[in-house]
């Protein structure tokens, strides 16, 4: 018997988008009508889904009103949320969508805002002993130079980023043994790297910044955890090794089954109570323990190569929305799964409609 769910992808511009898209309709005995919104009109993602609509930020006073009508009109039973702003108004008002039936794939706002901000969630977890990174929150340049020192520069490197943000940015690391000669001539342009003297130039007429955290950089391995989990206990871990990054997203990565990985961003999903599709982003620090670096309580960018791995998440996640039964089988994970992303193309003719050839 096949099942019928209307899903609504907000942000359906996002990288994460075509990936989530292609898990849904991958699903076996379930189809899958998918409505897309996001606040562009152009997306390439609109010739992937099956309805389109131009929507409000999720800093509209507008957004819920607006979703909400949209979900009765197409008869929505599911969202799935994939941009991080939209996430606590979500949850705020996740009961009114409720009384409609339509389930909102979400963490509590409680656990959200602990998650969403880095220095918040450092804390929460220091509270609960569990080891994070050395860091120091600032508000200023003054406080921001300080903490930079504080931390070990220039002997060893430090990075930083706002406590509030998105992908990589705000994101920046400052090392002195960084050849910036060969950094400039011999490697493609990145804009993670900065000296101490260009970012205090960039700040020179600023007081006030907008609050950030400065922490210990950690140098080895780096990992994209994707964790389905029912109210803080988690269902399934995946970790992914991501061999390399560009622009803040995975083009290559190998699905690993690193036990201690698994453990340490577990442990902090049940201690946070979070919910849902959740990202973890972890590195080993010095001495090759995980550390997190951030979470996000959300459908991740390249949660599809779990699909691909055999555990398709994104239908996992409606499946718990809706109640139903997860089999054993369907979190069976095929440990050295590998991806390599590519650039791939859509048409449109002059009236917006898809070109298919």
């Amino acid at each position: 018997m096949h099942l019928s769910t209307t899903v609504l992808l907000t942000g359906v511009g996002s990288p994460s988008a075509p990936g989530v898209i292609k898990s849904l309709r991958s699903a076996r005995n379930h189809h899958f009508k998918i409505v897309g919104m996001d606040i562009d009109p152009d997306v390439a993602t609109k010739a992937m889904v099956d309805k389109f609509f131009v929507g409000p930020e999720a800093t509209s006073s507008h957004f819920i009103e607006e979703c909400l009508t949209l979900c009765r009109a197409e008869k929505v039973d599911v969202i799935l949320p994939l941009v991080s702003m939209e996430l606590p108004r979500f949850s705020k008002n996740k009961q009114r969508f409720k009384g409609m039936g339509i389930e909102v794939s979400v963490s509590e706002h409680s656990s959200l805002i602990k998650a969403m901000n880095k220095g918040k969630l450092f804390q929460a977890l220091k509270d609960k002993k569990i080891s994070v990174p050395q860091s120091i929150t600032v508000h200023t340049v003054d406080q921001l130079r300080k903490a930079i020192y504080d931390l070990g520069y220039p002997n060893r490197p430090v990075c930083m980023k706002p406590t509030v943000s998105d992908g990589s940015r705000g994101f920046r690391i400052l090392d002195s043994q960084k050849n910036r000669l060969e950094h400039l001539f011999y490697e493609k342009p990145d804009s993670s790297y900065i000296s101490v003297q260009e970012l205090l130039d960039m700040l020179k007429d600023a007081y006030d910044i907008p609050e950030t955290i400065v922490m210990e950089y950690l140098p080895h391995e780096e990992y994209s955890v994707d964790i389905l989990a029912n109210q803080g206990e988690v269902i399934i871990a995946i970790p992914r090794l991501r061999e390399k990054i560009t622009d803040g997203i995975s083009v290559k990565s190998l699905i690993v089954k690193e036990d201690d990985v698994i453990e340490y961003t577990s442990r902090i999903v049940k201690e946070l109570g979070l919910h849902g599709n959740i990202g973890v982003q972890v590195r080993r620090d010095q001495n090759h323990q995980p550390k997190i670096l951030e979470i996000n309580p959300r459908i991740q960018g390249t949660i599809v190569h779990c699909t691909a791995a055999g555990v398709n998440l994104p239908y996992l996640a409606i499946k718990l929305a809706k109640n139903m039964a997860i089999n054993p089988e369907e979190c069976t994970v095929q440990w050295g799964t590998r991806m390599r992303r590519y650039w791939d193309e859509v048409y449109f003719d002059s009236d917006g409609n898809s070109i298919q050839f």
